[in-house]
């Protein structure tokens, strides 16, 4: 499982090695806990036998972006969207980062939707660092790491004619 990746940290360049000691195995496992855990939560809501409402979160949100998302709970169409979205966005996002296809991509958007659930939720009775702050960090820590190429399929993606044709295209994977 050899792979080099090479980052900029506060304009210094650095080269490291993935397979040195068990960074590549445990970043594996980071992307598939968490894609797992996106994909059971979009699955969950997917198949629920009720249809799933956003409109309780929505309206009921404590955070510092609550009157947004009040907005949102109040508008017809962004409700609708908002119901549509966020399960089929976590099934997508999850199967994404548990494949290890479309890694970078997929990642932003769970880091997205993080977001929105961490200024949403704002469950701060104990602290800033809760499970949405967590998930905001293994999103990132996925997509800058570019954890699908390691034992993913980005690795296979990324050697086909039409990526190398486009290298552009390597940002969305890894």
């Amino acid at each position: 499982m050899t792979q080099t990746s090479q980052i900029e940290i506060l304009g210094n360049r650095m080269d490291f090695d993935y397979s040195q000691g068990v960074t590549g195995y445990l970043l594996v496992l980071v992307r598939i806990i968490t894609g797992y855990w996106f994909l059971n939560a979009g699955m969950g809501k997917l198949l629920a036998p009720e249809p799933f409402s956003a409109a309780g979160w929505l309206m009921n949100s404590s955070g510092p972006i609550s009157g947004f998302l009040a907005w949102a709970g109040s508008t017809p169409w962004m409700l609708e969207f908002t119901n549509f979205m966020i399960p089929l966005g976590q099934t997508l996002i999850g199967l994404g980062i548990l494949i290890g296809a479309l890694t970078r991509l997929a990642a932003f958007f769970g880091g997205f939707l993080m977001v929105f659930f961490y200024l949403g939720n704002a469950d701060w009775a104990h602290g800033y660092v809760n499970g949405d702050l967590f998930g905001l960090l293994m999103f990132a820590l996925i997509g800058t790491l570019a954890a699908g190429r390691i034992l993913g399929l980005d690795t296979i993606i990324e050697k086909t004619e039409f990526v190398q044709q486009r290298p552009s295209l390597k940002y969305l994977l890894g």
